[in-house]
């Protein structure tokens, strides 16, 4: 489980007295934490992405607007290590030759909306890891837009 791995990290990170590593790891740890209290139990690995995801978010967005190299270059790193725990999202060129087997129904919708619609039904069935960005791009390779 997602939870066992970043326990396992604070104590690599604890031993390395990596107190920025420990620290963001803390901190995600307690946010798994909370949403498994209001869920009255453990909460499983995709919800637990989902707020590591979160958290990489909020410190793009604050590295957009924060100005001090060395807090952007603390939160570059911060998402470096929180990006260690997710899966690696499938390229533009992965999602395409995942997309192979409804690419016909993709080309014959209406409007992108549609064809993104279907293409997400699709990735989400197979369980793939993808970003939705990437997969518009895929979309509109597929419908030639």
């Amino acid at each position: 489980m997602l939870i066992d791995a970043i326990k396992s990290q604070i104590t690599v990170a604890m031993k390395a007295r990596d107190t920025l590593a420990k620290d963001i790891l803390r901190v995600a740890l307690g946010e798994i934490q909370t949403a498994e209290a209001r869920a009255g139990g453990p909460v499983p690995d995709e919800e637990a992405q989902r707020i590591l995801k979160k958290l990489v978010k909020s410190n793009e967005e604050t590295m957009a607007i924060a100005k001090d190299p060395d807090t952007q270059a603390k939160l570059k790193r911060e998402n470096e290590i929180l990006g260690g725990l997710l899966p690696k999202a499938l390229s533009v060129d992965d999602i395409v030759a995942a997309l192979d087997p409804v690419a016909d129904a993709i080309k014959a919708a209406k409007a992108d909306g549609p064809a993104m619609g279907l293409a997400m039904k699709h990735l989400k069935q197979a369980g793939a890891p993808v970003e939705a960005p990437d997969v518009t791009a895929a979309v509109k390779a597929i419908r030639g837009s």
